[in-house]
């Protein structure tokens, strides 16, 4: 079995305010039995991407010797829980939307950095991040092997496919996504959830995805952070304006048969694929 938790929360402008508000959450999730606990995307500050503006780029730092990554670190150790870290790197000259896996051990297993970057009114990310260079991860945690992809990736069935082709038992997807400025009328909360269920249907795997609530100059943030089982049934779901922790637990290994016994993997023809990477 494993237990996951989802943080659903709005979230300031100080760094503080924020690391105190997931610490918290972090704690209680880990308190109803949670192992690994999903914040949002770029949860330490407000999502700075609604406008292109330079000296946001003061934000980013490296992994190595970043507070932040080091808060987080000594968490996972205290309470035994693993944490997928949403952070904005900083790489020499390079700029990146970042995840630091942390074990439970408090180790950080590696980086990933967000492959997909979108560019639009409200989320120009592409003035901030270079699109990531370490392709997709996995991360083994002993009990379970975990894919995370970030926001923008959500919407990609490459990407999914490719991580659990990796090995990946569960899919996670911190996330920042809500209204469009200059379309009021566009809510793409609805195809946001039925894409990533999609992919927990055509792999086999529970997947989760974490959001943040509440109004950042012109957009509003809409949650409907959510947990799905390896079938699409959703197990766990806030609405739009809710805070807190969603948990589920799975059974990796009745999954595992199940996902045998589908025949998705056995059935795949990669010799038919090749226009996916034209």
């Amino acid at each position: 079995m494993i237990t996951i938790g989802v943080i659903q929360c709005s979230l300031a402008d100080s760094l503080t305010e924020n690391i105190d508000k997931i610490t918290d959450y972090i704690r209680q999730a880990a308190k109803q039995g949670a192992q690994v606990i999903l914040p949002p995307e770029l949860f330490a500050g407000c999502y700075f991407c609604r406008e292109e503006k330079e000296a946001y780029f003061d934000w980013a730092q490296p992994l190595e010797g970043n507070s932040t990554i080091g808060h987080f670190q000594q968490l996972a150790q205290e309470l035994g829980v693993a944490l997928p870290i949403s952070f904005f790197e900083r790489d020499g000259q390079l700029y990146y939307n970042s995840l630091a896996m942390i074990s439970p051990q408090g180790t950080v297993m590696g980086v990933y950095r967000k492959s997909h970057i979108p560019d639009g009114p409200g989320y120009e990310e592409k003035f901030y991040f270079r699109p990531g260079n370490t392709g997709f991860r996995v991360w083994d945690l002993g009990f379970a092997t975990i894919g995370v992809g970030i926001c923008w990736d959500q919407w990609f069935p490459e990407c999914a496919r490719a991580m659990v082709l990796m090995g990946a038992e569960i899919l996670l997807y911190p996330t920042a996504i809500g209204t469009e400025p200059q379309e009021p009328d566009l809510d793409t909360r609805h195809p946001w959830q039925r894409a990533m269920i999609g992919h927990a249907v055509s792999n086999v795997v529970p997947v989760a995805a974490a959001n943040r609530i509440g109004r950042e100059g012109e957009q509003t943030f809409y949650g409907c952070s959510f947990i799905s089982n390896h079938r699409g049934d959703k197990v766990a779901e806030f609405g739009d304006q809710e805070a807190g922790i969603l948990i589920a637990s799975f059974d990796l290994a009745t999954i595992r048969r199940q996902r045998a016994a589908f025949g998705f993997f056995r059935d795949r023809r990669p010799d038919l694929y090749q226009i996916l990477v034209q």
